[in-house]
């Protein structure tokens, strides 16, 4: 569509300091992204007024063939944290995007137990959001500590346990302590 026109800046910044290529991450446009890719103005890794980047929108909005396209881009930082300390784990965790978590996960630099501003971790997000296949997946980890707090005392296992989700409450202490 603009492809043709070399004198548009394809990544100018709104009011709130995203840019189109963080709008197409967050929609999933793929081709889109492809297409601002190959654009020398285009940073793949800008971040809006919160800090966030194209990766983490993407992330959290499980477009798993965008968030591929950007960790291939090597100015992309995979584990980048917004103003609050989240990252795209986090946010993939807490949206329960498995296949996400597992592209981020594959990353040496993606730390899986990374705190935000609040001590929360990746785990305590999935669990608050019953994502049994993404709990599984960060407790699988050596460096994820299961019975990790954050700054109210909050476990994963509390946040699995306040929040009633279609699976068993059972079946959420069977996860985290292997019964």
């Amino acid at each position: 569509m603009f492809d043709s026109k070399s004198d548009i800046n394809a990544d100018l910044k709104d009011v709130w300091n995203r840019t189109s290529m963080s709008y197409a991450a967050e929609g999933g446009y793929e081709a889109v992204v492809k297409l601002l890719l190959t654009r020398d103005e285009v940073a793949a890794d800008s971040q809006d007024m919160h800090g966030r980047t194209p990766l983490l929108y993407a992330a959290m909005e499980g477009h798993e063939a965008v968030v591929k396209l950007l960790l291939a881009q090597d100015e992309v930082a995979a584990d980048s944290q917004d103003r609050y300390g989240q990252t795209p784990l986090s946010c993939a965790a807490m949206e329960g995007h498995e296949a996400v978590v597992k592209l981020l996960l594959a990353r040496d630099e993606v730390a899986a137990d990374s705190r935000d501003e609040g001590g929360r971790t990746p785990l305590s997000y999935a669990a608050e959001g019953g994502c049994e296949a993404v709990i599984k997946l960060l407790l699988a980890r050596d460096e994820v500590a299961a019975d990790s707090q954050d700054e109210d005392g909050r476990t994963p296992l509390l946040f699995s346990a306040k929040e009633v989700h279609d699976y068993n409450i059972s079946d959420s202490y069977d996860i985290f302590f292997g019964f």
